[in-house]
């Protein structure tokens, strides 16, 4: 029997933002967008999946590069707004090769 899965505020596009973070060493990895499509196939798999805005499809992240994130938790925030996905990543989250795509800072205080 499936759980059942709490009422999530998506956007008007259908989108909920998913932050990732290593389980680990709780770096934050990534953010991209799931629908509830790619919200489901990341439960079922246990590894991220995601929607792509700009290709307009479904994107389990790593299946072309082998740098998938095994699910550990999947959070969601007070306002049931925002997913938090703990992971435990196969290799580097960013595209550019970076650990994290959080690697450029704005301004250090």
């Amino acid at each position: 029997m499936q759980a059942q899965l709490p009422e999530l505020k998506y956007n008007a596009d259908g989108l909920i933002p998913c932050i990732v973070q290593d389980v680990e060493t709780r770096e934050v990895l990534m953010m991209a967008w799931m629908n509830a499509e790619s919200l489901q196939l990341t439960l079922e798999r246990g590894e991220t999946v995601f929607w792509s805005r700009s290709r307009q499809e479904l994107w389990h992240k790593g299946v072309t590069s082998g740098n998938t994130q095994k699910i550990t938790e999947l959070r969601y925030d007070c306002d049931a707004d925002t997913l938090l996905a703990l992971v435990h990543p196969a290799g580097p989250a960013c595209h550019t090769g970076a650990t994290s795509c959080f690697f450029r800072t704005l301004k250090a205080f």
